[in-house]
């Protein structure tokens, strides 16, 4: 055989290897029962799930709660299926976070309570805030 052919099936068999690595590390998105029956079965895979913060009548987010060192705080999220739930995060607050429309967590259930790893913020778009000033 050519080396040529030697060192294309050595690359395809890298990236095979690769892809499939890559692919028992990725999460799937679940809502907070589906995270609690993971946690249960002694999974400790990541999940997303995807949230909303409870407002108040003026549109405010409730329910967040800062550390007193401003390095870690928690917060009420609800998933697509309305339960309510209590996240903790141990990194400080994201910018815009009370902003966002939607919240992505990344993390599991530890000890009957939903750590995040990770936090993915959707923050209303600047189209939309135009075209709702266009209207007045």
């Amino acid at each position: 055989m050519k080396k040529s052919y030697l060192l294309a099936i050595a690359v395809i068999a890298v990236a095979i290897v690769i892809i499939i690595s890559t692919a028992g590390d990725a999460s799937s998105y679940v809502n907070f029962d589906e995270a609690y029956q993971l946690a249960s079965t002694g999974s400790s895979t990541q999940v997303h799930v995807v949230g909303q913060l409870p407002k108040d009548a003026a549109g405010h987010p409730i329910g967040i709660e800062k550390s007193e060192d401003n390095l870690s705080f928690s917060f009420i999220l609800i998933d697509d299926n309305n339960k309510e739930q209590k996240v903790f995060y141990n990194e400080p607050m994201p910018p815009d976070f009370t902003r966002s429309e939607k919240v992505v967590v990344i993390g599991s259930y530890q000890n009957d309570k939903f750590l995040a790893k990770k936090i993915l913020l959707k923050c209303p778009s600047k189209y939309q805030e135009q075209k709702l000033n266009a209207g007045v």
